[in-house]
C-alpha cells in the first residue's frame, strides 16, 4: 500500500486488534436500533439482488447482518486478518481486501452501499476521492449510508484494548460531508447521542442517493 503510506499503520493496527474489536464489537447491531432501520430502509429500496457493498466491513458482523436480512453483500476491508474472521465467521457471504481509494470492484458494481465509521480514517483531502470512487462502483439511484464521529478532532491511538497501534480516528462535520457528495442526491441527515455501550461521541448519518448518469 505504498501509494497511501498512512493507510499501511491503519491496517496494521486492524490487523492487530482483529480477535479483540470482533469480540467486543461483533455483536453491536443488537444494541444500535437505528443503525437497523437505516440499513432496512436502504435494503427496501435497493433491487433484489443486487450486490450491497459493506465497505470497511471490519470482522463482517454488519455484511452478516445484510445477509440474514435477504442482500447479497460484499464485505471489503483494508486489513487481512479482519478479512480472514469474516470469512470465517460468516461464509455465506463475499469479502475482498481493498482500499477506499481504490475499490476492487467493477464500474456500477454495487445497487447499494454502506460505509459505517470507516472513512473516518481518511485523511481530510481523502474523502472527495473516496467518495467518487463509492459513486464509480455504484448503480445509478444506488444508495449509499455513511456514518461516522461528528466533531472536529483528530484521535490519535497508541494503544488500543492493550495492542500497540498507530492510527487515527477523524471526527466529521456533517455539513461538510454532505457538501462532498458530487453526484449524490441527499436523502437523509441524522445525528444521535451515543448508547449506554458506545464511546461517548455524537453520530451522524448521511443516506444519499447516486444521481443518474448524464444522457451521452
Amino acid at each position: 500500500m505504498a501509494e497511501f503510506p498512512h493507510h499501511d499503520r491503519v491496517r496494521q493496527s486492524y490487523d492487530t486488534v482483529a480477535e479483540e474489536y470482533r469480540r467486543r464489537i461483533g455483536d453491536e447491531l443488537a444494541r444500535k436500533p437505528l443503525d437497523r432501520a437505516l440499513l432496512r430502509a436502504l435494503l427496501e429500496q435497493t433491487d433484489p439482488g443486487a450486490p450491497v457493498a459493506d465497505l470497511g466491513c471490519g470482522p463482517g458482523h454488519v455484511t452478516g447482518w445484510l445477509a440474514a436480512h435477504g442482500a447479497r453483500p460484499v464485505g471489503i476491508d483494508l486489513s487481512p486478518a479482519m478479512v480472514a474472521l469474516a470469512r470465517r465467521d460468516h461464509p455465506e457471504s463475499e469479502f475482498r481486501e481493498g482500499d477506499l481509494l481504490r475499490l476492487p470492484a467493477a464500474d456500477g458494481e454495487f445497487g447499494a452501499a454502506v460505509a459505517l465509521y470507516s472513512v473516518i480514517h481518511l485523511e481530510p483531502a481523502e474523502l472527495r476521492p473516496a467518495i467518487a470512487e463509492i459513486h464509480r462502483t455504484l448503480r445509478p439511484g444506488g444508495l449509499l449510508l455513511l456514518a461516522f464521529h461528528l466533531g472536529t478532532e483528530v484521535r490519535h491511538l497508541t494503544e488500543w484494548w492493550d495492542h500497540r497501534v498507530e492510527v487515527d480516528f477523524h471526527f466529521l462535520d456533517l455539513a461538510t460531508v454532505e457538501r462532498l457528495l458530487t453526484g449524490f442526491t441527499v436523502e437523509a441527515r441524522l445525528e444521535r447521542a451515543p448508547y449506554p455501550e458506545e464511546a461517548e461521541t455524537r453520530r451522524g448519518y448521511l443516506l444519499a442517493r447516486r444521481e443518474d448518469d448524464p444522457p451521452v
